[in-house]
């Protein structure tokens, strides 16, 4: 199939082939950049791919970290006021002792 591929070369002057196979020679070699760029973009392609999952990710679990600390920062000023709660009991106790013990 080749051969009739070349059939409509028959005939044409030299120059006019070395014209062609430069050309032929350009095209071949202009066909291998592209599929080298294309298998470049697409190794971009994934790599931003997965970079954008990563970001993706690392958001989630910031925000996850985020709900965690506000949880935790709740905790805490409840203890907080439990304990400060606990500590006016205890004072108030203390109170009642020494006046006992001061009446005894």
């Amino acid at each position: 199939m080749s051969w009739a591929l070349e059939e409509w070369k028959e005939g044409l002057p030299t120059r006019a082939l070395q014209k062609i196979q430069e050309l032929e020679g350009q095209l071949d070699k202009l066909k291998k950049e592209r599929q080298q760029r294309q298998f470049q973009l697409e190794t971009l392609e994934a790599a931003l791919q997965k970079q954008k999952q990563k970001v993706e990710n690392e958001k989630t679990e910031g925000a996850n970290l985020k709900r965690e600390n506000q949880s935790l920062m709740e905790i805490c000023e409840n203890l907080e006021k439990t304990k400060q709660k606990i500590s006016h009991e205890l004072q108030v106790k203390e109170s009642q002792v020494n006046f006992q013990e001061g009446q005894l």
